[in-house]
């Protein structure tokens, strides 16, 4: 590596090296949100959880579309040491119009071992879809750009309505901002809540955005009343330990089935029914981080009714069981929480 090159320091274990890939001309916006929001993530001893730098395609200034240029720490061979690869927004000509990448590009992503998790925030993933990376697979990119996407990768399953989609070790997020809370949900699945809540408090964001992306599409005809669903969102919130079904959903919120299922969709870009499970899910992993409760007793106060239907889930979701989940991040919970 040429003297010039800062010297990346051995990582201690546990701590991953993540390299923001910047491509000209970049956002700005984007490019900035992983070494602010995984740069502030630490354990319960203060130490850095992730080791973030920023590279190109080689270590000249990099164009952004907002008016300054970006000068990358180092060149495309950090991507062969990565544990994590983000390629932030990008206008970059080749995957954002034509649907191709440029031979120095294609050799650039050809480096990143296997196994490595690759990520991409807003039109960044016109990249990866342009590399042949999301092919077949569940991804998201900015709501404005879906029609775009979708005319030149026809084989990606495109769903704009989601703030960020985890497809196995490959990751997308919706525009701008939809970046932080992927970066937060990278913390939260790699070392628990207290990490994640950490970051987001020195962030100064939430450490979770409830709903989805569409929320934010432009709607040229409005939706008719204002009440909405979110009323009865914070109170199911309340009773996750009782039996939410849609009925009882569109009941408390004093609208028949099918405009309640029609409106929570517009408003939260998900399903009632598979809000309500995220919801328990997450609820569940509050009381296995923060409680000494029984796995039947979480599984009953989260609304999953029994330990077999909580594994069940949560295996799905994280990959492991309850116990496993809770001997992971308990410990560091508590040594987060002495600690303020």
């Amino acid at each position: 590596m040429p003297e010039s090159h800062p010297r990346i320091s051995s990582t201690a274990t546990g701590t991953r090296l993540v390299a923001v890939l910047a491509l000209e001309p970049i956002v700005g916006f984007d490019m900035t949100i992983p070494p602010m929001v995984l740069g502030s993530a630490r354990d319960e001893h203060g130490n850095a959880l992730y080791e973030v730098h920023v590279c190109g395609l080689n270590t000249g200034a990099i164009a952004s579309s907002n008016g300054f240029a970006v000068i990358p720490e180092y060149g495309p061979e950090l991507l062969a040491r990565a544990d994590v690869v983000i390629i932030p927004g990008t206008r970059v000509p080749g995957p954002r119009r034509h649907g191709t990448v440029t031979p120095e590009l294609a050799a650039a992503l050809a480096t990143i071992r296997p196994g490595t998790r690759i990520v991409s925030i807003c039109t960044g993933a016109f990249v990866l879809a342009a590399a042949g990376l999301l092919d077949g697979r569940r991804a998201t990119t900015h709501w404005q750009f879906a029609d775009g996407f979708r005319a030149l990768y026809p084989q990606v399953q495109l769903d704009e309505n989601l703030l960020f989609v985890q497809d196995g070790d490959v990751w997308t997020s919706a525009g701008l901002a939809a970046g932080i809370d992927l970066c937060l949900h990278m913390i939260r699945t790699d070392h628990g809540s207290a990490a994640a809540n950490g970051a987001a408090r020195y962030c100064v964001v939430p450490p979770w955005r409830e709903g989805g992306q569409s929320q934010f599409i432009e709607r040229h005809v409005p939706e008719s009343g204002t009440d909405g669903t979110a009323p009865t969102r914070r109170w199911a919130l309340h009773h996750l330990d009782r039996e939410l079904d849609l009925n009882s959903l569109a009941a408390h919120a004093h609208m028949s089935v099918r405009t309640f299922t029609r409106r929570f969709k517009a408003e939260t870009g998900m399903a009632p029914g598979a809000w309500i499970l995220q919801q328990r899910v997450r609820h569940a992993r509050h009381l296995l981080e923060t409680t000494d409760l029984t796995v039947d007793e979480v599984a009953r106060s989260a609304g999953m009714g029994t330990s077999a239907s909580l594994r069940h889930h949560m295996r799905l979701e994280l990959g492991v069981p309850p116990l496993t989940y809770r001997k992971t991040f308990r410990s560091t919970h508590e040594t987060l929480e002495r600690a303020r």
